[in-house]
């Protein structure tokens, strides 16, 4: 029996919209609000980088894009030392699970 891909891309296309708003409105709010270590620039950056990357692999998945498995590929990466980055700060629970959920739906996007 075949795998619902359409499925499984319209998943990681949720996972990464949900990522991109989390990450961005968490870095915009409570990291700058917060202060300290939220924002020193490894952690920001990182965040940033991440609610970017997961707009683009949602970009890519969206257009159709052939690429869009190595763009889902790189996403996982960043998604994964994002949410290990966040694990590491008060207040971080929930960009923390975005980011998990992400990368492992956009590597499974990736294989």
């Amino acid at each position: 029996m075949p795998t619902d891909n359409s499925h499984d891309m319209q998943a990681c296309i949720d996972a990464c919209s949900h990522c991109h708003q989390i990450c961005l409105q968490t870095a915009m709010n409570h990291c700058l609000e917060s202060g300290g270590k939220h924002l020193e620039p490894e952690h920001f950056r990182l965040m940033i980088n991440c609610a970017e990357i997961c707009q683009t692999s949602l970009n890519f998945m969206l257009s159709g894009s052939r690429l869009s498995n190595h763009v889902c590929g790189v996403c996982a990466t960043i998604c994964d030392a994002c949410a290990e980055s966040c694990e590491k700060l008060d207040g971080m629970e929930e960009c923390a699970r975005a980011c998990r959920k992400c990368a492992e739906s956009c590597r499974s996007m990736a294989s």
